[in-house]
């Protein structure tokens, strides 16, 4: 169910697109239109004749036929339309007057509720196609599908079929000629009656009232067929010239019907039952459907991309900010006085043998003095003994048997000997000044943890590549921002700092959630401790090198999240700092970390919608738009980390498989905790292949240093 789920939504929200892109969308071209052709193959019969042409018995020469005198046959064309129709509808039943309309199939598929009241009130429908194709360029297949599905659509719409036709394009029947008679046979041999026009009002030119109404006024009392339309574009001059021209031709003693009442013919609609009525309202209902939930999907991403735009602006405009602050403490204007005091390092360990060595190296080389606690919870492997073997000073092993990983936080904070705490992975190094950098806002009594720079070390490959875009630009810079706005949801395990004394006073790390990070993080902030980021206290850590090992750590910290989201949920309502992380804090992650990730694959979905059904052209430049806003975000997120760009490569292929891949993560989160699923600690597979922390960055040369060279080495 979690693996099927997400792929089933995809594929559901696909197939609705699909349908919207079906009826909305021509897959033939509307507008390409044949010139004249000789009439040399026309029945003579049918060129002198009226305005309905009856070809349906092959074995017979086709049947003209006109309108009877001072008898008009309304007919209007290209609809219906939600706007136009209704109005033209109440005007003729003011008058009692009827009418016939040639529906396509999109737009009766769109409003099948206007041709139900069509047929109703007593007009006529008749089939224009679906698309509104010139139907001479097309083979006898796709005029089959064109007519048969807009057929479909009206049986859905009003429950019944029609035999009545009329061409795209066309106008009067002396205008048949040898490319559009064929048609006609053929649509004649389908069961159709073919309806032409004898007047045409010209109302889609827009000419004036005055105009339409002397367009469609015979010169003599012979009946016609008269050509408006009720779609395509601003109709309001036909909806004014209508009423005066009913009025006026009542007065001249005209009647107005529908083309099989002018004829005194039986109704050109025919009830449908049984499978064809179902097939049609099941298409109908489809289409509905789709329309109702893409508008929803297309409200949603217009509002998580105006959040997501407004707090990509947010996040540069804070982090900006965030970076001047940091550069004026450098300078001295308003610095902490230094921290020089002792720590204690936690390194809670579990089968690391190939990465504990070059952790606890790092830690030995640090320019802070540092007691090193390595809790090894149960290991198989020989991670205890090889710490041991390394005979390092200041570094102790204890331990335990697996019991997780905070029960051995916990037992470590037990034997921790100094009252500020740091915590890392058994899969992480740390850069020389690490630990100074991440414990120095403690100097501010008020601060009760900090979060230090988490940072990819396996980048070579696409998907590490695609995690160091993730960590530098969608973890650090947005520390920045919480940083500032005083609300970090997240001090990450792989680098961290907490005070005892807040530690102690939120119980320790709990085994509440799967995200103990999290979950201690808010748990501080709920104590009115202050959360600190420390960008300069860099951490290299192992990200995963597959697929499957991502999904199961992406997995857990989801879930993770949630669990904690859900467990801190009272803060919302609480006062003071508590309160102020509750309303500003749980919202970002849940507007940003649940929510818009969910929403987030719509954006490629709608992407495959536009470059197949269209407009192209605004849809390409709106991807690219939003994908050049995300770059200038990661690129400003590279110059603060003083990363190289070439990563950033990357970066477009990120923003669809990886996108893909997260909101998978997300659904499997969002049914396990729905379904009151558990999910166990899910250990990752390690390589080792992050052995020491990489060389300083330009212009990142340590600042000077106040402890003496006795203070800098590990201290028991």
């Amino acid at each position: 169910m979690r693996h099927l789920l997400p792929v089933a939504l995809l594929a559901v929200l696909g197939g609705m697109l699909v349908v919207r892109g079906y009826v909305y969308s021509s897959f033939v071209p509307d507008h390409r239109v044949r010139p004249p052709a000789p009439a040399d193959r026309v029945p003579e019969r049918v060129l002198d004749g009226g305005p309905v042409v009856d070809a349906r018995d092959a074995s017979k020469p086709a049947t003209s036929l006109d309108i009877p005198d001072r008898t008009i046959v309304l007919t209007f064309d290209d609809g219906p339309d939600p706007v136009w129709t209704p109005k033209i509808l109440d005007i003729l039943h003011r008058y009692g007057a009827k009418a016939t309309f040639f529906v396509t199939g999109t737009n009766t598929a769109r409003n099948p509720a206007l041709v139900k009241r069509i047929v109703a009130e007593g007009d006529e429908v008749g089939v224009h196609t679906f698309d509104h194709p010139d139907l001479s360029y097309l083979g006898a297949s796709a005029i089959d599908r064109e007519i048969s599905r807009t057929q479909l659509a009206i049986e859905g719409a009003a429950g019944v079929r029609t035999a009545l036709f009329r061409p795209p394009y066309s106008s009067f029947a002396d205008a048949l000629d040898n490319t559009s008679w064929p048609v006609t046979r053929y649509v004649g041999s389908l069961g159709y009656i073919s309806v032409f026009d004898s007047l045409d009002s010209e109302d889609w030119q827009r000419p004036g009232v005055g105009r339409i109404i002397r367009n469609a006024t015979p010169k003599d009392p012979r009946g016609a067929v008269v050509l408006m339309h009720d779609f395509g574009g601003d109709r309001t001059e036909t909806v004014r010239a209508l009423g005066r021209y009913l009025r006026t031709m009542r007065g001249r003693g005209y009647r107005f019907e529908t083309v099989t009442g002018a004829l005194g013919a039986p109704s050109a609609h025919t009830p449908v039952h049984g499978g064809e009525l179902l097939k049609g309202r099941a298409f109908v209902a489809a289409v509905t459907l789709s329309d109702r939930v893409t508008a929803g999907l297309v409200g949603a991403v217009a509002c998580v991309g105006a959040l997501v735009v407004g707090r990509f602006a947010l996040m540069l405009v804070l982090a900006f900010v965030h970076t001047r602050r940091s550069r004026a403490r450098e300078r001295g204007e308003g610095a902490l006085p230094p921290f020089t005091r002792p720590v204690t390092v936690l390194v809670p360990a579990y089968n690391e043998s190939k990465c504990i060595a070059g952790t606890v190296r790092s830690l030995a080389r640090g320019d802070h003095p540092v007691e090193v606690v390595v809790i090894d919870d149960g290991s198989t492997d020989g991670t205890a003994d090889i710490v041991q073997a390394l005979g390092l000073p200041g570094v102790r092993v204890v331990r335990q048997r697996n019991a997780g990983k905070p029960a051995a936080l916990n037992n470590g904070i037990r034997q921790a000997r100094h009252d500020i705490i740091v915590m890392m992975d058994g899969d992480t190094v740390f850069e020389e000044r690490t630990v100074r950098e991440l414990v120095a806002p403690f100097a501010d009594p008020r601060v009760g943890a900090v979060s230090g720079n988490a940072k990819v070390g396996n980048r070579d490959s696409l998907i590490g590549a695609w995690q160091h875009i993730e960590y530098v630009m969608g973890f650090n810079l947005d520390r920045r921002m919480y940083d500032l706005l005083r609300c970090m949801p997240t001090i990450p395990g792989a680098c961290g700092a907490f005070r005892a004394e807040a530690l102690r006073e939120a119980g320790g790390m709990s085994g509440d959630t799967l995200a103990e990070d999290t979950d201690i993080t808010m748990a501080v902030h709920r104590l009115g401790w202050r959360v600190a980021y420390a960008p300069d206290a860099r951490a290299w850590t192992e990200a995963p090198e597959s697929v499957g090992q991502l999904w199961s750590q992406r997995y857990r910290w989801c879930y993770g999240t949630m669990q904690a989201m859900w467990k801190h949920r009272g803060a919302v309502l609480d006062r003071g700092p508590s309160g102020r992380f509750g309303r500003v804090g749980l919202p970002f992650v849940a507007a940003f970390m649940v929510v818009a990730p969910l929403l987030a694959p719509l954006v490629d979905l709608f992407l495959l919608y536009g470059l197949v059904f269209g407009p192209t052209g605004r849809t390409v430049a709106s991807w690219l738009a939003l994908l050049g806003l995300q770059l200038g975000c990661a690129a400003y997120a590279f110059r603060l980390d003083k990363e190289p760009m070439r990563h950033l490569v990357s970066l477009p292929l990120q923003q669809i498989l990886y996108r893909a891949l997260m909101y998978a993560v997300l659904v499997q989160s969002w049914v396990t905790a729905l379904t009151g699923g558990r999910l166990r600690w899910q250990k990752l597979r390690r390589s080792g292949v992050v052995e020491s922390a990489p060389a300083v960055p330009a212009g990142t040369a340590p600042r000077d240093r106040t402890a003496s060279s006795d203070e800098r080495r590990p201290v028991g």
